[in-house]
């Protein structure tokens, strides 16, 4: 009970309702148990249902995504996000069980242990079967700006790391009950929070650089109707009109994911069409639409985001990263069942690379919805010279839950790990501008359709995240597999 409790409690800390201080107590219970459970599988046990809690309720809102576009009944939905958060469970509970068999060892010590090894395991369930690095919880602080700027270094995944450091604080003060470990607890998360609050106030105090303003379009085009070929001229008037309101004073505008509801390049008359409004406002667009190419004996469907001028076409980028049962289907011919399940999955095929548009003095890259989430595949784009990055995204298949705001509260960690801004243009929001330090400057809602312009400030410098990607987290894999490892090798050598 303590353990559901537990992660029920995390999940408050994130959007909604975003009560994040909660994300630096409540790992603790989960790991006082861990450290006092009689055996590392009762340990498991705690931490799978902590586990289960916390992400049955933080992905509760996948249950209306499925149930509502596609033909899955909800009951049938509730069990697949059930399925979902029991998967993600295991890496609560492997942590738990690392700490016990630890503790078995070390003693109460091995709770020190607790961060590299739950870092350890946000890097593996953010690498493996495709990965889904939703919900870390190096998100909880991102409206903390001088908290969230060490991501810079060690990405998100040091985040997470400071947060654990104070949970196991806690968590050692509740073991111990001495006033030694209180001391010991309070010192840790003073130095903990302390530290990162003066390394991001030094980060935060360095001068701006250049701008340049850009525009983003919100249609607010409801997903039931956005490929309604009835309303598709209705979709397109609305772009439109925006687009030409949001032009002047622009360098770029842009549009969300799919916000074109056609094959734009096969098209003989959007094509054309997009051009001349790139003439008559003297502005390139930056468009999401589908695209298809031929491999072989058949067409490979792709979630695309094209570049576009007065001239005509000038880049077009790929999604690579596709969403595992909403945009194909893993192991196809063993999964074969979910398609009769849900036969609107779709069968898009992943881009080959990040692309670099050739904005005059700007150049940027784009990722598209869920590619945001993923921090090695975000730098490729800043690695590459993008100076700000755009996120094009339609989260209308989420409704109004959490969903939206949790993805978008992702997005400053991005921007920190990176230097760089980062234009975000949703369909029915939230669009926003983020700055390089990851403050959320400018926002449209949920349900409005509108236009924002900004300046949009360019990256200024490389950092270390950026040149040397997941450094800290591979060190926090490291250091987890020698704790692991070094009892086994100790009893190896005293048999020998």
């Amino acid at each position: 009970m303590v353990a559901a409790v537990s992660g029920g409690i995390l999940h408050l800390a994130f959007p909604w309702p975003g009560w994040d201080l909660l994300g630096w107590v409540a790992l603790a219970p989960v790991l006082a148990l861990a450290a006092t459970a009689r055996r590392p599988g009762a340990a498991f046990g705690e931490g799978f249902v902590a586990g289960l809690a916390f992400d049955v309720l933080l992905l509760r809102w996948l249950v209306h995504t499925m149930s509502t576009y596609s033909s899955m009944p909800r009951a049938a939905a509730a069990l697949v996000v059930l399925g979902l958060a029991g998967y993600l469970a295991l890496w609560w509970g492997a942590v738990a069980w690392a700490v016990a068999w630890l503790r078995g060892r070390l003693g109460p010590g091995a709770l020190w242990l607790a961060p590299a090894l739950w870092v350890a395991a946000e890097l593996a369930r953010t690498r493996l079967l495709s990965g889904f690095p939703w919900g870390l919880l190096g998100y909880v602080p991102y409206r903390r700006l001088a908290l969230i700027q060490i991501a810079a270094w060690t990405g998100v995944y040091g985040v997470s790391a400071a947060l654990v450091v104070v949970n196991a604080a806690v968590a050692w003060a509740l073991v111990e009950r001495r006033g030694r470990a209180v001391a010991v607890a309070a010192a840790a998360t003073v130095v903990t929070v302390g530290g990162l609050w003066g390394v991001g106030q030094a980060w935060l105090g360095q001068a701006a650089g250049p701008t340049v303003p850009i525009a983003v379009v919100q249609g607010n085009i409801a997903q039931d109707v956005k490929w309604d070929a009835a309303f598709r001229a209705e979709t397109l008037r609305i772009y439109e009109e925006l687009t030409r309101g949001a032009a002047p004073g622009a360098r770029l505008v842009v549009w969300p994911e799919a916000a074109v509801p056609a094959y734009l390049r096969f098209d003989p008359a959007i094509l054309p069409w997009l051009t001349d409004l790139a003439g008559a406002t003297g502005v390139p667009l930056l468009v999401g639409a589908p695209d298809a190419r031929p491999e072989g004996s058949r067409l490979a469907y792709l979630n695309s985001a094209f570049y576009l001028g007065p001239e005509g076409l000038r880049g077009r980028y790929d999604k690579m990263h596709l969403v595992p049962f909403g945009e194909y289907v893993p192991l196809r011919r063993l999964l074969f069942f979910v398609e009769a399940i849900a036969a609107e999955i779709g069968d898009f095929t992943p881009g080959r690379g990040p692309v670099i548009f050739p904005l005059e003095g700007a150049p940027f890259g784009t990722v598209i919805c869920y590619e945001v989430i993923f921090p090695d595949l975000f730098r490729r784009f800043v690695g590459e010279g993008a100076s700000f990055m755009t996120n094009i995204t339609n989260d209308a298949w989420f409704g109004d839950s959490g969903g939206p705001r949790q993805h978008l509260a992702m997005v400053p960690l991005r921007a920190v790990e990176n230097g760089v801004a980062v234009v975000r243009a949703a369909n029915t929001g939230i669009s926003a501008f983020v700055a390089p330090s990851g403050a959320i400057e400018a926002t449209l809602p949920l349900g409005w359709r509108g236009t924002l312009t900004r300046a949009v400030p360019l990256r200024r410098r490389a950092t270390f995240y950026t040149r040397f990607g997941d450094v800290f987290a591979f060190a926090c894999v490291a250091v987890t597999a020698a704790a692991l490892a070094g009892p086994w090798a100790g009893a190896a050598g005293r048999a020998a």
